[in-house]
């Protein structure tokens, strides 16, 4: 009898375990782009986009700590716009001030 070549068992379905862990590294790096709106709001939208698309990974538990780090890095983002936009003019105020008095 002819032996048979071994048969290759079919590739795994996509697990999707990548876009957990994207979106850990980016929830992760999201928080340090808070402080600047243009870096820390692509960073924190994508990341929870890519957190809930990893939700039906084995890494789950990436996925939602991405989610959550995302998802805090866009609210201190949007904390720290409205600190800035109170700020500003007390900031300005307190520079005329210390201009006008000679320092």
């Amino acid at each position: 009898m002819e032996q048979l070549p071994p048969v290759q068992p079919a590739a795994p379905a996509g697990d999707k375990k990548g876009l957990a862990i994207a979106s850990l590294v980016l929830g992760i790096l999201s928080l340090c782009g808070s402080l600047v709106w243009f870096c820390g709001a692509p960073m924190s939208i994508v990341g929870l986009v890519l957190g809930f698309l990893g939700l039906k990974s084995s890494g789950k538990g990436m996925a939602i700590a991405g989610i959550i780090l995302s998802g805090l890095g866009l609210i201190l983002m949007i904390v720290f716009i409205i600190i800035g936009f109170v700020s500003g003019p007390i900031l300005e105020q307190i520079q005329y001030d210390l201009l006008q008095s000679g320092y």
